[in-house]
C-alpha cells in the first residue's frame, strides 16, 4: 500500500501563519478554512483532520502562547512578584509579536462575530492563571481567583496598548504594563494596611472580650 503524503514540517506553525496573514489580509471573517489550506500548502482534507474549524485554529495557536509563556527562561525568585508577573506577561506579547497584523484583524471582527468572542473567553481567564502560577503566584481558592479576574482584566487594557504599539522594543507597552502593575500593587498594599490596622482606642477586635 503506498504510503500517505505527509504534510509539512511543523504545520501547526504554518497554518497559525498562513491564518494570521490572510486575516491581516482579508479580514477574519473573509477567510475560509479552504484558503488556510491553500495558503498553507496542505490539502483542506490534511487541514481539516488537525483542525476542523478557524476557531480550533485560533484556540491552538492560544494554546502555543501558553506553552511560550511556561517555556521561558527561569526568573529571578528574588525579585519582586511584580517584576515577576511583567517578564511572564511580556513573554506572552513577545510571542505574539510576529502576528500582531493578524491579531489586530481576528480581534477588530471579532466584534461581529459572537461565537469568537465566546470561544475565547473562557480561555482567557485560564491563560491568566498560568500567567500567575508562572510567576510564583497562587492562582487557587477564592483568592486566586479574584487575582486571575484581575490579571485577566489588566491584560485585555494592555492588549489594546500593544495593538497599537508599532515599535519593535514595544516600549509603549511595557511602559503601560509597569504603570498598570504599580498601580495594583499601591491598591493591594492599602487594602492589606487598612484590614491590619487596629479600631480606635488600639485594641484588636479579637483582643476584646465580652
Amino acid at each position: 500500500m503506498a504510503k500517505k503524503a505527509q504534510p509539512a514540517a511543523r504545520p501547526s506553525l504554518i497554518v497559525v501563519d498562513a491564518l494570521m496573514a490572510l486575516a491581516a489580509e482579508r479580514g477574519w471573517l473573509a477567510v475560509s478554512l479552504a484558503d488556510i489550506a491553500e495558503r498553507a500548502g496542505l490539502s483542506l482534507a490534511d487541514l481539516h483532520d488537525q483542525y476542523p474549524s478557524k476557531s480550533a485554529i485560533l484556540a491552538a495557536y492560544r494554546e502555543s502562547l501558553d506553552v511560550a509563556v511556561l517555556r521561558g527562561d527561569p526568573l529571578d525568585r528574588e525579585a519582586s512578584s511584580r517584576d515577576r508577573l511583567f517578564d511572564v506577561v511580556m513573554r506572552r506579547f513577545d510571542a505574539m509579536q510576529p502576528h500582531r497584523d493578524g491579531i489586530r484583524a481576528v480581534l477588530r471582527d471579532s466584534m461581529v462575530d459572537p461565537w469568537t468572542l465566546l470561544c475565547g473567553a473562557p480561555h482567557l481567564l485560564g491563560s491568566a492563571a498560568l500567567m500567575l502560577e508562572a510567576a510564583g503566584i497562587s492562582a487557587s481558592g477564592p483568592a486566586g481567583r479574584l487575582k486571575t479576574k484581575g490579571l485577566a482584566a489588566l491584560y485585555l487594557s494592555i492588549l489594546r496598548t500593544w495593538l497599537g504599539d508599532d515599535a519593535p522594543d514595544m516600549a509603549k507597552t511595557m511602559a503601560a504594563l509597569d504603570r498598570a502593575l504599580r498601580r495594583i500593587e499601591s491598591v493591594a498594599l492599602f487594602v492589606c494596611r487598612t484590614r491590619r490596622r487596629p479600631p480606635p482606642g488600639g485594641e484588636h477586635p479579637e483582643a476584646v472580650k465580652s
